[in-house]
Order: structure tokens, then sequence, then C-alpha cells
């Protein structure tokens, strides 16, 4: 890992002067949709998850919008649009995960609406129009999905009914289209390692995930599915998930997030603002979750899991801004970067998290309504990581 120590380092010293430099929020406009040409709806390549993954870094969060809740604006992003998708794409991302929440817009049957449905069907086609890889999720949904015994049997009925619609929905789509399960599924409040039912129940939803759409056939009798280890936790995942049974060999890939350490990524209280070997005050630097940390993170994943033909994506990380230290940016830019290449490097595909706003406390990456980018230095080495 010394030649991509240096690389990165050499490269947030040049990310971090541009961004010095920069002034501005940008006035690009979108480039415009390409042309699917051979991509035709309905054609399914025979690709492996792993041969698949290689041709989708880098990845971009379509982060609170349609699983915002009670409805797309209510987290304060605007309509998705065929022109943030474009500039997505021109910016040289070549995958999208599109958040979702689906049982807010379904009735006490857990029938989904029709006009959810459609804005849903509308939101894929603008990425797939655009040109990009996309990555359909159930996100969250107000928390009903649960991995205890008590709630397996009606949690597990509501996962299979929500995705036996779902995939009936997309079921003619080609292979640019991926569908993963959960996100992110933990008893509230317990950031611990999982109990051996916690585990065990996580494991049952990944399975009902799985067969409820093979089970509608089509395209996605062969379509790579995307299924989650405990909480999208890296050590509960390699040590408690049981990868499901399928029908169908090597088309399922494995989801973990990256966070560490969460008060230098995420805690908008933390006074820890230095990150990594360029840290100079140990005072405001958390040492534990440091470059080899990083390394050791995503070398499990390929061990456990992409050496033995389940690809696995990195749904989400980033760090936020702290615009109130200065001299902060320089350690956001090292840690995106130095992620982004690790995960990278080892097989993962890494989806930026992106929840919209671009402003202190936050990590976002484009304009919503304009598509312009506040940071182009950090998309800039985001996309060149991953080349």
């Amino acid at each position: 890992m010394k030649t991509l120590l240096t690389s990165i380092l050499a490269a947030a010293a040049v990310l971090v002067l541009a961004s010095v430099a920069y002034a501005g929020n940008g006035d690009g406009a979108p480039g415009a949709a390409p042309d699917l040409g051979a991509r035709t709806t309905g054609v399914m390549r025979d690709l492996t998850s792993v041969e698949m993954s290689k041709q989708m870094s880098p990845g971009w969060n379509l982060g609170n919008t349609l699983e915002a809740l009670p409805d797309e604006t209510s987290w304060g992003n605007p309509r998705a649009t065929q022109e943030l998708m474009n500039a997505v794409k021109a910016a040289g991302f070549k995958s999208v995960r599109i958040p979702v929440s689906w049982v807010a817009h379904a009735d006490s049957d857990d029938t989904i609406g029709r006009r959810w449905m459609a804005r849903v069907t509308e939101v894929v086609n603008y990425a797939r129009n655009a040109g990009l890889y996309v990555v359909l999720n159930e996100h969250w949904d107000g928390g009903w999905l649960e991995p205890t015994a008590a709630k397996q049997a009606e949690a597990g009925a509501r996962l299979a009914k929500l995705w036996t619609q779902i995939a009936e929905n997309f079921k003619d789509y080609d292979d640019y289209l991926l569908f993963a399960g959960t996100n992110e599924v933990g008893v509230k409040g317990e950031y611990g390692p999982p109990t051996a039912e916690n585990a065990a129940t996580q494991n049952s939803f990944n399975q009902t995930f799985v067969n409820a759409v093979r089970a509608t056939g089509g395209n996605n009798a062969k379509r790579v599915l995307v299924v989650q280890g405990y909480n999208t936790n890296i050590d509960a995942t390699v040590a408690n998930t049981v990868v499901p049974t399928d029908t169908v060999p090597n088309r399922l890939m494995m989801e973990v997030h990256y966070y560490d350490p969460y008060n230098f990524a995420i805690n908008d209280k933390s006074h820890i603002w230095q990150w990594g070997s360029i840290a100079t005050d140990p005072t405001v630097t958390e040492t534990w979750a440091n470059e080899a940390y990083a390394d050791a993170q995503f070398d499990k994943m390929k061990t456990h899991f992409i050496d033995k033909g389940v690809a696995v994506i990195l749904g989400e990380y980033s760090a936020m801004m702290r615009a109130e230290y200065a001299g902060h940016e320089r350690y956001r830019v090292y840690w995106d970067i130095y992620i982004t290449k690790s995960a990278y490097k080892h097989g993962l595909v890494p989806f930026y998290w992106d929840s919209g706003s671009t402003g202190n406390h936050a990590a976002g990456l484009f304009n919503r309504t304009t598509g312009a980018q506040p940071y182009p230095y950090l998309v800039d080495a985001i996309v060149k990581m991953t080349q």
C-alpha cells in the first residue's frame, strides 16, 4: 500500500490547493443524455456480479430524496430530474444508488400506490437515459424492518410483498438495473455486534428478498441482487452473514457501509476534525480508524466475498464538511479520496453518500437544482481514484 499512500498524498495536496483557489458554486450546464445504443431495454448480458462490479465505479447516492418522508421534497431536496442524472454521468460517475421508501406510499395492505410506482420508475428511467447503472433499494422506510424473532414473520411477509410488486414493475428492464433488498437493518438504538437472533433474522430477510424477486421471472430470473450484512457493518457482515441460496449462480452482491471514525465522518457535535497520517494535532484526531484500518476492513470483504464470487458494493461513505475548523477541508478531501481508492483497489464499488445539502456539516457533491458542482476538485478526485 506504500505506492497507494504516496499517490493519494500527492493527489490530496494538489486538490487542497485547488480548493483554496476555487470560489463560487459553479455554473456548468449538465451534459446531454447519451444515446443508450446497444443498451436496449430488456437485454441481459452474461455477466457475473464480480464482472459487472468492475464496470460500476464510481457510484453516487441520490440521498434524502425518494426515501424522504412523507414525500420526495420533505427533507429539503427538489424533485429529481433528468438534468441532475445527466450531470452525475457527465462528472464521471457510472452508477447511482436510489434509496426509496415504499411502505410510506402503500395502503394498509402494503399495496404500493400507482402514482408512487410511476414516479420511482420515472427517476430510474432518468438514470438509465443518462447511461448509469442503477441500484434500487428499500431504504429505512420508518424503520419497520427490525431483525428480531418477534418481528420476523410479519416483516418478512411485508418485505416479500413489496419486492414482488417492485420486481414485477421492473422485470423487463435490462441488467443495468440492480435491486437491493434492505438498508442498515438493525435493532433501534443498538449499534454493537448482533445477537445470534439478530443475525439469523437479517439472513432470513436476505433470503426472502432473493426468493421474492426470482419468483417474478422474466429478466429478474438472472438480475444481479444486492443483500446486506447486519447494519451494513463490515465486521458483523463477515462474522455473521450467510450468502442466500440462489437459483442462478454468481448473481449476488453484498453491501456494507463505511463512516469510520464516526466522530470525524458524520458526528457534527464532535471536535475531531483531522484524520490519517497527515494529521498534525493528536487532540483533534482519532487514530484507531486510520488508513491501515480502512485497508484491512476492505480486505476482509475481498477475502470473504469477492474472492468467492460475491461482488461487494460500499453502498454509502462520505465525510462531512466542518467549516468551523480552519484547514479541515484538507482532511475531508484526504479521507474521501483514500476511502474511495482503497475500496476500489480491494474490488469494492464505492457509492458516495450525497444527502443533497452542500453546506457546512454536509457532504453534497451536486447542486440538486442545476447539477453544478460546488466542489469540483472533490468530484474529480473521486472519479480519478477509480481509474
